[in-house]
């Protein structure tokens, strides 16, 4: 695998988090792996990752505060070797753009669960579950051992 993209609805919580702890793992072990973060909407083209999911990210040593909201496109679903939703909806939108080379987060650790999208939670204890969730299963994917 040379490439991966990870893709949640809006590409501010989520997605941007599995970004960035990809990057930080694939480099602490020197691994050449080109990853990006997508959303399936276009509610927040643009738009920094959410307050919650730059501070959870931060508090575990990743720092996710320069990426920006984009939308996924077709031609993301052709070039990325590996397209990875984060819930069964995300998943099914992909599918519907004609993605092949999909599969979930969950799918890594957590027998396909989805990965829930804590923007409609209260509270940040949302965020710290999602990005635990993030963790082991970005940690299987590219076979790494927890950090």
């Amino acid at each position: 695998m040379k490439s991966v993209i990870f893709v949640c609805l809006g590409n501010i919580c989520r997605s941007p988090i599995a970004e960035g702890y990809a990057r930080k793992i694939l480099e602490e072990n020197k691994m050449k792996i080109v990853v990006d973060s997508a959303g399936t909407g276009d509610w927040h083209v643009g738009e920094p990752p959410c307050n919650n999911s730059i501070t959870v990210a931060r508090n575990n040593g990743v720092d996710i505060s320069s990426q920006r909201s984009r939308q996924v496109t077709k031609r993301d679903l052709q070039e990325f070797d590996l397209v990875i939703a984060l819930d069964d909806s995300n998943f099914s939108d992909l599918k519907s753009l004609g993605a092949n080379n999909i599969t979930k987060l969950g799918d890594y650790g957590y027998d396909g669960a989805d990965v829930p999208d804590p923007y409609f939670y209260d509270g940040f204890e949302g965020f710290q579950e999602v990005y635990k969730m993030i963790e082991v299963c970005v940690n299987n994917l590219f076979s790494v051992k927890s950090i």
